[in-house]
């Protein structure tokens, strides 16, 4: 699709006229009129706020030119799972799991290559090949080559080793120690728990970017544990395989 069709769907689909969609970005309908007959293209900034009002990158608004990967982890880059900066803005350089509300979420590479070693195993690449790939693309990502200028000299990682003391400091009944945590969003660790009341509830954002693991009950079984958290709260809970049945076992606000 060329940039004036993606306007044109992503205006319909959102139900705005031309007048309304112009008064969202500070332009006349006019300017809407020619981007959509091709005439013109919008600018940089307008496409920023075009970007925040349709929550898709500027390479979707211009029909996608470029393939996009996360320069930290080399994952392909969908709208859906590209990461935000602090002011919730889309950052079209890395992903979700990389790069969360302004912070990148791994400073060691050897981390990094366990998480995504994990999900790249299958009949046709074991992973002693997954991790010697990863071993070799990841040192060519922009992330890791300017590691040293864009890290925050390990507050971060600090955070993390702080909140996995708190954890363990719950000593929950079962729960081995937790000794890492890694990133997920919201959308595939969303539970949605039955309360003594007989309802159900989800306490996640599924857009939002959490710190979590999970961990092998201590009473054996097919249960696990999993261990979600952030800066305002712990969610511990359990749960049968695929996160079947699950059941809340602590939430508490740090």
């Amino acid at each position: 699709m060329t940039t004036k069709d993606v306007l044109y769907t992503l205006r319909t689909k959102a139900g705005l006229s031309q007048d309304a969609l112009a008064e969202k970005v500070y332009v006349t309908r006019q300017a809407v009129s020619r981007w959509e007959t091709g005439e013109t293209v919008p600018g940089t900034e307008t496409l920023k706020l075009l970007s925040n009002l349709f929550n898709v990158s500027i390479n979707t608004l211009l029909g996608s030119p470029q393939k996009l990967i996360c320069q930290c982890c080399g994952m392909p880059l969908e709208d859906e799972i590209i990461g935000r900066n602090a002011d919730g803005s889309l950052n079209e350089e890395y992903c979700k799991w990389c790069y969360a509300d302004g912070t990148y979420t791994y400073s060691d590479m050897d981390d990094l290559i366990d998480v995504c070693v994990t999900h790249m195993v299958d009949e046709n690449f074991t992973e002693e090949q997954a991790r010697a790939y990863m071993k070799q693309v990841l040192p060519t990502l922009d992330y890791w080559k300017r590691y040293g200028e864009l890290s925050d000299d390990g507050q971060f990682e600090a955070f993390k080793t702080k909140l996995i003391g708190e954890i363990n400091d719950l000593n929950v009944e079962g729960m081995p120690k937790l000794t890492r945590l890694n990133a997920l969003v919201g959308s595939y660790v969303n539970l949605e728990y039955r309360l003594p009341s007989g309802m159900k509830a989800k306490f996640l954002d599924d857009s939002t970017t959490y710190l979590g693991n999970q961990l092998e009950s201590e009473f054996g079984g097919d249960r696990c544990f999993g261990v979600l958290a952030n800066m305002d709260f712990i969610l511990i809970c359990t749960y049968a395989a695929g996160g079947a049945d699950p059941e809340l076992v602590l939430y508490k606000k740090r």
